[in-house]
């Protein structure tokens, strides 16, 4: 008698692709009832894995200075606690510059959390390798750094336009090319148009004089832009095909791709490409500005603080985490750097991982309240004012001339505060910092963007 799909499910198999070899070996060999159970036993699924009972521990490295702060702390524990629940996990940490992102049990901005043998795609979200890169400019003009910067750089929606472009690396598109999650022509595509660009939010670019010794520096900040976010969305459909079969009560957000399987391995390859297009794309524009001056650079080192970063079976997952440890980074050229707001310095830095940190600092301010939030709480003034007493004596210049006051100094974190924390707790030592001068950010894009003008151009 030929065997079916049918007979397959009445065994508790659900339909899958392996249905139709399962069913043509089991028909070409005749196997009998025993025969062709014990066969199809290496397709049966596992028993799902359940969540933690408890949360995993976690080291806080937050605490509320003000009642303002109380909520965000408050939601930040409670996020954590229930992140900590993810069956993969096995220690974590929030850092001073926390704050909530999206429905409980999402990982906070401002943590990091680690897995056994586990690649979490949203836990590094679309904006993989999210990252800083300092170039020392030496003796010149900070105005001039800036001037050129800005004629070089580019903010806002979308890739540059033909013409415009600043080629991407052979050798990085041939690699690109070999990577199952990457061997895209669409997503080449976007990454030859969207190197040299920025993107908007909360992304910069920062010129300020060196404390130490006077010298101009250069600070960019930005990831992967969309060639980052397509990988991101692969990804995250892999890791959910994985969470139905291994763990169905896991969050979706917080579904893993297991590191031992195909797809863990070229996963992890495409990471450390999108890694090397994002240390690219920075130097793109850093290189540039250099020569449009004529100036030879004095020095440079960069650091990502959203990826995921490997230590043996253990993976490191920082979601806005600057790593101090140099295992994390391979091509570890200098100290580490973590940016507060355009009004306060770039804070140089260096450490250790001790039980606290675990080989991390925090990435920045961080938000106590949401963009929406902070720009009703400042209502009651118009653009123009809140702008002016904000960034008075520095030249601040918004690439879509729209000022986005949701970017300014008092939508971030209090940076006395959150200084005082990292020395608190132990967590890294500030060696120098970037005095500001000025900053470029993309603005409020949504003001004026393509789509509303032709919106209104077709009424």
């Amino acid at each position: 008698m030929k065997i079916t799909g049918n007979e397959l499910i009445a065994l508790g198999y659900a339909p899958k692709k392996w249905f139709a070899e399962a069913l043509e070996y089991i028909n070409e060999n005749d196997l009998s009832q025993e025969e062709m159970e014990n066969y199809l036993e290496q397709y049966r699924s596992p028993d799902p894995i359940p969540l933690h009972e408890n949360p995993i521990d976690f080291v806080v490295n937050l605490r509320a200075e003000h009642e303002a702060e109380i909520d965000n702390v408050d939601k930040v524990l409670k996020t954590m606690k229930k992140l900590m629940k993810t069956p993969t996990l096995v220690s974590g940490a929030v850092m001073p510059d926390a704050c909530p992102t999206g429905p409980e049990g999402h990982i906070p901005v401002g943590g990091l959390v680690v897995a056994k043998n586990a690649i979490h795609p949203g836990f590094h979200s679309a904006d993989i390798c999210c990252s800083v890169m300092l170039t020392d400019f030496g003796k010149v003009d900070p105005k001039d750094v800036l001037d050129a910067a800005h004629s070089i750089t580019h903010f806002g929606y979308g890739g540059r336009e033909r013409g415009e472009q600043i080629p991407m690396s052979q050798e990085l598109m041939d690699a690109f090319r070999e990577n199952f999650f990457l061997n895209d022509e669409r997503l080449i595509s976007i990454a030859r148009s969207h190197m040299g660009t920025q993107g908007d939010g909360n992304h910069f670019l920062f010129v300020g004089i060196s404390k130490n010794t006077g010298n101009t520096m250069m600070v960019t900040h930005h990831g992967s832009r969309a060639p980052g976010a397509a990988l991101y969305d692969k990804g995250m459909k892999v890791a959910n095909r994985f969470r139905q079969e291994l763990s169905p009560d896991t969050l979706k957000e917080n579904a893993w791709i297991p590191f031992e399987t195909e797809e863990g391995q070229q996963y992890w390859e495409a990471l450390q490409l999108i890694r090397a297009w994002t240390k690219e794309n920075h130097e793109a524009i850093h290189n540039a500005t250099l020569e449009k001056m004529n100036v030879e650079k004095l020095d440079r080192y960069w650091n990502e603080h959203n990826f995921v970063f490997r230590d043996g079976d253990l993976f490191y997952h920082a979601k806005g985490a600057t790593p101090l440890d140099d295992k994390f980074l391979p091509d570890i050229t200098g100290p580490r750097l973590i940016p507060l707001n355009m009004a306060e310095p770039v804070l140089i830095v260096s450490g250790a991982t001790n039980e606290r940190n675990l080989g991390f600092a925090p990435h920045g301010a961080g938000r106590n309240f949401s963009r929406s939030q902070h720009k009703r709480s400042l209502a009651h003034k118009t653009t123009e004012e809140v702008f002016a007493e904000e960034t008075a004596g520095l030249d601040i210049r918004f690439y879509s001339n729209e000022i986005d006051i949701s970017e300014l100094p008092t939508a971030y974190k209090n940076a006395k505060n959150v200084r005082a924390q990292i020395e608190e707790f132990g967590l890294c030592e500030v060696i120098d910092e970037v005095l500001p001068h000025g900053c470029i950010m993309a603005g409020d894009v949504q003001k004026n963007a393509p789509w509303k003008k032709k919106k209104k151009f077709r009424k």
